[in-house]
């Protein structure tokens, strides 16, 4: 990844009649500064096509920004650019300031043409429908499709991943998994589970149908969960700690910081028993299965070796 701290975009930017910027899309984007007979070109092939939309009551402007990724998100367009950034694999996510994003975001109707004011979408819903125009969501968010189309990945139900997904080339989303803003793959990765903000999936790991990881939006902790290379969270299992490579949690099983472990591998107490511990302890090691006991219904780790899972090549190519 690149050291530069300071990103450029160019594009068109969306405003309501009242003046309210609803978003910003920046097909031209990078580090530094962009040369300028580069970007005085850009300027004219993206500004030739703003225009007016009389169907949800916006018009398109050209929109030419440049920012410092570690200063605070200072306007809409701002953090349009820095949700791209991540998008693009410009930055990976937590490598960039997204201080104050929330307040610079309006909560837009998304129809099939773009974003409008909720508000302006009730107003002129017979005109929305009249030229087939649906919204299909309110929220600050839109989906990562409607603004970046990352290169070598599938995701199956486009309304799952967020703007500000970061997504690398190999990595398969299906139908049931979600990605949120500022969170993603390093690598090639199978995702049908829920990968939260702030979280970050290691090549090669595989997030099993209906399993989750826990973020630090809504009332969690300060620890941002990351999983390593090979890792395998099984289905409907969860983790608010982090896995290191080649590590395997069974399906159904939810691991916290605060869960008592039991450490299955080490030398037996006096009493005849193994250590315990909370699994905050264990977070981010290598090579540890984490299981439930079927008859005393205590959760054990145990170390393996080995490669945690190996992806189909075939499905990641």
């Amino acid at each position: 990844m690149s050291t530069e701290r300071t990103v450029w975009g160019i594009g068109l930017s969306t405003i309501a009649a009242d003046g309210t910027v609803l978003d910003a899309w920046y097909p031209e984007l990078g580090f530094g500064e962009p040369d300028a007979a580069d970007a005085a070109s850009a300027s004219a092939t993206w500004g030739a096509l703003a225009d007016v939309d009389e169907r949800r009551a916006v018009r398109t402007e050209l929109v030419q920004l440049s920012l410092d990724l570690d200063a605070a998100v200072a306007s809409t367009a701002d953090a349009y650019l820095r949700l791209q950034a991540l998008s693009r694999l410009l930055v990976r996510p937590n490598e960039l300031s997204l201080d104050g994003i929330f307040a610079h975001l309006p909560n837009n109707a998304w129809t099939t043409a773009g974003p409008m004011l909720p508000a302006e979408a009730e107003r002129l819903r017979p005109l929305l429908q009249r030229h087939g125009l649906q919204v299909q969501g309110v929220d600050k968010f839109p989906r990562l499709t409607d603004y970046v189309l990352p290169e070598g990945v599938r995701i199956a139900d486009a309304s799952r991943v967020r703007l500000g997904a970061h997504l690398s080339p190999g990595t398969t989303v299906m139908h049931e998994g979600f990605v949120n803003f500022n969170a993603g793959t390093l690598g090639a990765s199978m995702v049908e589970g829920r990968i939260s903000q702030g979280v970050v999936i290691g090549d090669g790991s595989d997030i099993g149908g209906g399993a989750s990881i826990m973020g630090t939006l809504s009332g969690g902790g300060t620890h941002r969960v990351s999983v390593g290379s090979r890792s395998l969270l099984g289905a409907n299992a969860g983790i608010g700690i982090s896995l290191g490579d080649d590590c395997i949690v069974e399906a159904g099983l939810y691991v916290t910081a605060g869960t008592k472990v039991v450490l299955a591998d080490a030398t037996p107490t006096a009493d005849g028993g193994r250590p315990t511990i909370k699994a905050a302890e264990l977070s981010g090691r290598n090579g540890i299965l984490f299981r439930r006991n079927s008859l005393t219904g205590a959760v054990e780790a145990t170390s393996r070796e080995g490669h945690g899972v190996t992806l189909n090549a075939v499905l990641h190519a």
